[in-house]
């Protein structure tokens, strides 16, 4: 099981958090990580291992997309902060686009993550 872990910089502290309460959860799974490269590294600082792909505004969140696409991801949380403007917003509708056309569940809050979460347990 492949989950990606994305956030905006607004919603970096909040992914942190999450990976932190649900850690064990998280590394009894069989699971693995991709992230875009800045969440990655924030990610990484919790303990998890990590695959950093690019930094989101630079084509990251474009190779995440392809994860999908190509069925290596599983699973997304996107942590979006929805009050910011973000200059990669093209890319990001694209991924949001590509879950629901390959079927891949996503999460875009801490909410949604834990209820997804829970159906792995």
């Amino acid at each position: 099981m492949e989950i990606a872990l994305i956030a905006h910089d607004g919603k970096k502290a909040e992914m942190v958090n999450f990976l932190m309460k649900h850690k064990d959860a998280l590394n009894n799974n069989k699971i693995t990580f991709v992230a875009t490269g800045t969440t990655g590294k924030y990610a990484e600082q919790t303990g998890l291992t990590v695959t950093r792909y690019l930094s989101g505004p630079l084509g990251g969140d474009a190779q995440i997309a392809a994860r999908v696409v190509e069925g290596k991801t599983n699973m997304v949380f996107f942590f979006r902060d929805p009050m910011g403007k973000h200059p990669h917003e093209p890319d990001v509708n694209m991924l949001l686009r590509l879950c629901d056309v390959h079927n891949i569940p996503l999460a875009t809050n801490p909410a949604t993550a834990e209820m997804l979460l829970d159906h792995l347990r």
